[in-house]
């Protein structure tokens, strides 16, 4: 059985441990606010920007002049992944369900013969795709500098994929993080980014209204929209991101926190039961020398 010494020593650094973890919550429920108003804040502009780009789109349909980033190279060969993730760990399976996620969609690419590129954002992800895709990933993005998400920093990962797509090494490209839905439920999601991919029940829904006029034509909105929305779908990933990684941290704290109060009061009564029976004996061998005298 353990000493004494070492059962007081392990409860000592249970104790501090469980210091870190609820001080991490406390920390993690404090930014979690300001992270879940930012990306509420930021899905009906996206939304918007969708329902748009679609109501756009349906007169470009067919048309010989409609962008690439609308309708694709006309290709389905090579598949461009953004994979966004955390920078940090300590925040549960917030990091390995995006990466499952990206994992299952990279191997169904393959074994369909197409060409695979990971493009990483985030330093967990890459840790994690690295293991058996390395020789994919093309490029990591990291945004452990950054203290408060920008719509800055969302435009330099749009012109990333922009730059390759114009270069014509993607033909498809699709974002996977993680849609913050509460504390305890965040949702892995995959969105194709290029071609524009809407919903059939969204587009439905659009196509039965009004069809509504612009100024100038089509094309030149689309000119100038198509590579913003890019930037706007990949801002509001992030921000999605930002408020599932400190749900997950916050909710993973909170389990470490309790597992630590439990393993406390276990090792107490250990500390406990050996130093009642250390007692025991040495009573035992002082009546037993007393009766032998």
């Amino acid at each position: 059985m353990p000493s004494l010494k070492s059962l007081r020593l392990r409860i000592n650094s249970v104790k501090s441990t469980q210091k870190i973890t609820k001080a991490m919550k406390m920390v993690a429920a404090s930014r979690l606010r300001r992270a879940q108003e930012a990306a509420e804040a930021g899905r009906p502009f996206a939304e918007r920007m969708e329902r748009m780009l679609f109501n756009l789109a349906a007169k470009q349909t067919g048309s010989d002049s409609a962008p690439q980033l609308l309708v694709g190279t006309g290709k389905d060969q090579v598949h461009l992944l953004v994979v966004a993730t955390a920078e940090r760990g300590l925040c549960g399976a917030f990091n390995s369900s995006i990466v499952r996620l990206a994992r299952r969609h990279i191997e169904e690419l393959v074994r369909a013969g197409k060409t695979v590129k990971i493009l990483c954002v985030g330093r967990k992800g890459r840790d994690q795709l690295r293991r058996d895709y390395g020789s994919l990933i093309i490029d990591t993005i990291e945004l452990a500098g950054v203290k408060k998400l920008g719509f800055v920093d969302a435009e330099r990962i749009g012109e990333r994929i922009l730059s390759l797509f114009a270069h014509g090494e993607a033909d498809v490209v699709t974002l996977f993080y993680s849609r913050f839905k509460s504390v305890i439920s965040q949702i892995p999601t995959a969105q194709q980014l290029i071609p524009i991919a809407l919903p059939a029940a969204e587009a439905q829904a659009d196509a039965g209204g009004a069809i509504p006029e612009y100024e100038p034509d089509e094309e030149a909105i689309l000119a100038d929209i198509l590579p913003r929305n890019v930037s706007v779908q990949v801002y509001r990933a992030l921000l999605e991101n930002a408020a599932s990684e400190q749900g997950a941290r916050m909710s993973a704290m909170d389990n470490a926190t309790r597992n630590a109060g439990e393993m406390i009061k276990k090792l107490t009564i250990s500390y406990n039961r050996q130093r009642q029976a250390i007692i025991t004996k040495e009573l035992i061998e002082i009546i037993s020398g007393a009766e032998a005298v």
